[in-house]
């Protein structure tokens, strides 16, 4: 009987977890992380009282033990001998395996900065800071988030939805500098500021202080002080990895360098989730050389615990790449990036429009889009199919042909092209593991989403083009005629 060990319950532990055993119901499967099972992405909702707890998790011993897997929840792994195929505890005893995972996942990184020691200084990354931020926070208060990147807005946006008084501060010349260029990040600052939520760019923090009222004061290097009851660190993440010293498993600085099976450079020790450095799907896609990278998202780690999973397993899989992506809601003003989105030497085609404010840009490879940025209100960026039309001609990279002409003159009418161009059908052809996936198992009080009837809302899509089509009226163009 196959030993199958996981390290970190997360969503890569957990998805492949559950992967072996669809495919394996007899193998010995055991998944031992130092936390619960449950998904990071969610903690700003349970932040903002928008979920209990209980939602936060995505199974628990029970749900484990029912579907044979060991679930050894609360125990760390101290240490992995590639070599001799074992793995030592934090209680001291050992365990063998035939085939291991690492999904451990990745901690947030603290910057040296004096007085980040302080009680009231938190970072939020791991459920025990949310329950520690939630402990605290008293009433309406005032926080700073130091670091104006893609994890210290998802902490903003549940903050400002509780009315608390908002600071941000970012090193860099502009707000989410790694998932918008200078144009979408300067409609993001002015569309804050008109709320009330500083924004501090270009300046550092040099040191946290209590005042003699209890309140925090950071000092800055621009020569302000701010005040606050709370500080959130959001300066990074960092792959959790120093375990595997002597493992003989390759290490980079930014993760373990995985192949297309998430097979590390030892055979049968894999890598998934935050954690592994795997292939990007727009790799000789261009011109430009795109290395393997890590991309810390939710949906790659569920894929790459997929796709690792079914190799542990046996069946032989292949991943295409994952797709560098970002969708983010701050404070109602929705953004989006895909891909190759900073236009490096390549062309581009942008709509602005500064006072709603909205933003789109369609960075392109010859006649295919290899990355795109949109900024907007709710109305104009994912209440709109546009969204994930764009996102399917970046995976699909379906050539567009004319309609290539057609979108850089029509920006905003991407769906006669996307349907023209047959993605839509590429993409329903595509599995990752050959069969379609199926939904998790596990339900919070056992409670089961009532079935879903797709034909009254799928019909109108598939059915026959209405004789009377010429007569309905066009999409509005996105932003234009509309005030805020």
């Amino acid at each position: 009987m196959a030993r199958h060990i996981i390290i970190g319950a997360g969503p890569a532990g957990v998805a492949a977890a559950e992967t072996i055993r669809a495919h394996d119901a007899d193998a010995s499967v055991s998944l031992i992380s130092n936390e619960p099972a449950y998904s990071r992405m969610v903690l700003p909702y349970y932040l903002a009282q928008e979920i209990p707890e209980k939602h936060v998790l995505t199974g628990d011993r029970d749900y484990f033990a029912e579907r044979g897997i060991e679930a050894l929840l609360g125990t760390a792994v101290t240490r992995v001998d590639g070599g001799q195929k074992t793995l030592t505890l934090s209680d001291g005893t050992t365990r063998a395996f035939d085939s291991l995972l690492i999904a451990t996942g990745s901690s947030a990184q603290q910057p040296p900065i004096p007085g980040s020691d302080l009680e009231g200084v938190y970072a939020f990354w791991t459920l025990d800071d949310a329950q520690q931020v939630i402990a605290k926070a008293q009433a309406t208060p005032s926080a700073v988030l130091i670091g104006a990147g893609f994890i210290g807005f998802i902490v903003l946006n549940a903050m400002a939805k509780l009315n608390w008084k908002l600071s941000v501060v970012e090193a860099e010349d502009q707000v989410l500098p790694r998932m918008l260029d200078a144009t979408g990040a300067g409609a993001v600052e002015g569309w804050l500021t008109a709320r009330d939520i500083a924004v501090h760019t270009a300046t550092q923090v040099q040191e946290i202080r209590r005042n003699a009222d209890g309140k925090l004061s950071l000092a800055l290097s621009s020569g302000q002080a701010l005040e606050a009851d709370l500080v959130i660190m959001a300066t990074g993440i960092r792959p959790n990895s120093d375990f595997l010293v002597g493992s003989g498993v390759s290490v980079e600085p930014g993760g373990i360098p995985v192949d297309d099976r998430m097979q590390t450079n030892v055979p049968g020790i894999y890598a998934a989730g935050d954690v592994a450095i795997g292939p990007d799907i727009l790799a000789g896609r261009t011109a430009s050389d795109i290395p393997a990278s890590a991309h810390a998202i939710q949906p790659t780690a569920v894929d790459h615990g997929r796709i690792a999973g079914a190799n542990m397993a046996g069946h032989e899989t292949h991943y295409p790449g994952s797709l560098l992506l970002n969708v983010l809601d701050v404070v109602n003003l929705h953004c989006a990036s895909f891909g190759l989105w900073r236009d490096e030497g390549h062309d581009t085609t942008t709509v602005f429009n500064a006072s709603r404010p909205i933003y789109r840009k369609y960075v392109w490879h010859e006649d295919r889009i290899v990355g795109a940025l949109f900024v907007g209100p709710i109305d104009d960026v994912t209440m709109l199919n546009d969204v994930g039309m764009v996102k399917g001609l970046i995976q699909t990279q379906q050539p567009l042909g004319d309609w290539a002409a057609y979108i850089k003159a029509n920006p905003t009418d991407v769906r006669r092209a996307y349907v023209a161009s047959g993605a839509a059908q590429a993409l329903i052809g595509r599995t990752l593991l050959g069969t379609p996936a199926r939904d998790r198992a596990y339900r919070v009080d056992g409670k089961t989403p009532p079935a879903w009837d797709k034909t009254a809302t799928h019909g109108p899509l598939v059915s026959t083009q209405s004789e009377h089509y010429r007569e309905l009226n066009p999409t509005p163009t996105p932003g234009i005629g509309k005030a805020e």
